[in-house]
């Protein structure tokens, strides 16, 4: 389990702090993520921060980049 996620969080809250701790868990600063997953810094930030809301395909692309699941992005 990736810890502090809580379930008590909104799932679109959850999502973006997945994102972030498996990217700090990975030593990744938000441009080298970015860099990774083939999408702009400026648009992860908004992603980790909750304010935009991923397509299927940059979840997929990020998914890749952290070596993990789709479905490990959204738990």
């Amino acid at each position: 389990m990736l810890y502090p996620i809580r379930y008590k969080m909104a799932p679109k809250e959850r999502m973006a702090a997945r994102i972030k701790v498996l990217r700090d868990r990975r030593g990744l600063t938000q441009e080298q993520l970015a860099e990774k997953a083939g999408v702009s810094r400026t648009y992860l930030a908004r992603l980790e921060t909750g304010r935009q809301d991923p397509t299927l395909s940059t979840l997929e692309k990020l998914a890749k980049a952290l070596g993990v699941r789709v479905g490990r992005l959204l738990e």
